[in-house]
This record gives C-alpha cells, sequence and structure tokens, in this order.
C-alpha cells in the first residue's frame, strides 16, 4: 500500500483495534495473476506476539481452495470522508479523501472440520452477536453438523501489516481545525467518524 510517511499508522495496538471494529474485510489473493476477493468477517487476535485472522468460506466459493501456500491480503477500511478545498486557507488546492485503511498480508492454514470448527463458530457468535449462542447451542446436532460442512474454516498468520491514516496530517492547524468542525457536523456517519479519528491526533 502506498502510505507517505506521514500518514503511516505504525502502532500495531491502533491497527489491531481498527481491524477489530471494522473486522468485515476483504481477502484477495491471485491464481496465474488474475485477482479474486471475497467480503468476510474475521476474527483479529493476538497469540503468542502474531495477529492471527479468523474467518471461514463457504465451501463452494472458489476461492476457499486457492489460499494454501499463497501470500494473502486482507483489506480492512472503513471510515472515508471527501474533503472540500473550501476548508483550507488558500485558493489554490484541490479536494481530496480522508480515510483508514490496513493492509494484512500472511499465509493461510485450513482448520479441521470438527471441533476446531465449531470453536470457531462458536466464537465468531459470541463476537458478532452473543445473545444468539444460546439459541445456536440449542440447536440439534444434526442441523449443525450439515451447517459446518458446508463451510471451510481458515486462519492466517499476519506476517506484514500495514496501516494508513489519511487524516489531513499535512495540512495547517487552522485547515484540520475546518475539517474537524465541517466533519463533525456531517449527518453523514462515516464523515462524523472520520471527524473523531483526526481529533484524536490533536
Amino acid at each position: 500500500m502506498y502510505t507517505p510517511k506521514h500518514f503511516q499508522l505504525t502502532n500495531e495496538q491502533e491497527a489491531i483495534s481498527f481491524m477489530q471494529r471494522y473486522s468485515f474485510a476483504t481477502i484477495v489473493t491471485a491464481t496465474d495473476n488474475v485477482p479474486f476477493a471475497t467480503h468476510l468477517p474475521f476474527l483479529v487476535s493476538k497469540r503468542d506476539d502474531k495477529i492471527v485472522l479468523s474467518s471461514h468460506f463457504a465451501k463452494a466459493n472458489p476461492q476457499a481452495a486457492e489460499i494454501i501456500g499463497k501470500e494473502i491480503l486482507v483489506i480492512f477500511t472503513e471510515p472515508h470522508a471527501y474533503i472540500s478545498p473550501k476548508h483550507y486557507e488558500k485558493g489554490t488546492n484541490v479536494p481530496t479523501w480522508n480515510y483508514i485503511a490496513v493492509h494484512a498480508y500472511g499465509k493461510a492454514t485450513i482448520l479441521p472440520e470438527g471441533e476446531q470448527t465449531a470453536k470457531l463458530l462458536a466464537q465468531m457468535i459470541g463476537n458478532y452477536e452473543a445473545d444468539y449462542l444460546t439459541q445456536w447451542n440449542n440447536l440439534p446436532d444434526e442441523y449443525k453438523q450439515r451447517m459446518m460442512k458446508g463451510l471451510v474454516a481458515f486462519e492466517i498468520i499476519v506476517d506484514d501489516l500495514q496501516g494508513k491514516q489519511k487524516l489531513s496530517q499535512n495540512r495547517s492547524e487552522t485547515e484540520r481545525e475546518n475539517i474537524i468542525n465541517a466533519l463533525g457536523k456531517s449527518t453523514d456517519t462515516t464523515e462524523a467518524e472520520i471527524g473523531k479519528y483526526m481529533s484524536r491526533l490533536k
């Protein structure tokens, strides 16, 4: 990911927190120079000082059979905002876009069917809708086994983490305040969220 120095997100814990908050991500692989992408929810955790990304494909998804032995990219991104040049002190400026993104690279391991897949599903339910876990646990085993047979569970050990937070760090304090104030008044929740992230950089 192209990241000028002043836009780099170098704090690993901040990057992890971002991935955990915006965990519906895009997994990208390439076969014969043709890229393939799937949009999936992920669990993001630390294990033995390594970042681990866990999720599952539908077994019918051809990408499920293509992840072993390949370098994988998972893209986490969500809040973004158009930045108008009206917020700048000089007229000789152009529009831009503020956003945050984290790119995680690594190798995948397929989790065995059965106990490990069931454990991952329980963890994902606990993360995304804990109230549903009781209902899931009470479903007939035959039904759950049939559902799990249609999945391919996997985890990725991250070996390269690249973070970018393009939040007008290259602008003057006055210009940044103008942008933060404008975004803070926006009815667009993603714009308002970018304004909050900008405020935290002060």
